[in-house]
């Protein structure tokens, strides 16, 4: 991580130390793969960079992805938008006058996704191996 957004995190954390800097360089990274999964070079919306998030806690993270989510203090969609918004107000990120934190609400239950999610994924994985 650059130290200008190390410095920049610090900041948000005099005013919001909710989340963990590693959250904040998650959400960032979540960016990057939302724009390329989205083919966007830009903006793209609260429920896509959602989706992103789901996708890469999913890849980098598997199993353990509630775990960490909780150890960066993130326990709902909502605290996403909590930290993407922290950034706009950075200006690290810039929003449209569409963007709000309500589109963060209610995207997706954690323990569902991540736990029951993953192991129904991995039962089906599983299935499918063993019908080969």
């Amino acid at each position: 991580m650059n130290s200008d957004f190390e410095v920049i995190i610090e900041n948000i954390f005099q005013k919001d130390d909710r989340f963990k800097e590693d959250a904040y360089a998650f959400v960032m990274e979540a960016l990057s793969y939302t724009q390329k999964k989205f083919k966007r070079t830009m903006h793209v919306t609260g429920p896509e960079l959602l989706e992103g998030m789901k996708e890469l806690l999913m890849q980098e993270y598997g199993p353990m992805a509630l775990t960490v989510l909780r150890h960066w203090g993130i326990k709902a969609t909502e605290d996403f938008g909590h930290i993407v918004f922290n950034l706009v107000e950075s200006k690290v990120l810039s929003k449209t006058e569409d963007d709000d934190i309500e589109n963060f609400r209610d995207g997706y239950d954690f323990i569902e996704t991540f736990d029951r999610g993953y192991r129904q994924k991995l039962h089906k994985k599983i299935s499918r191996m063993r019908s080969m």
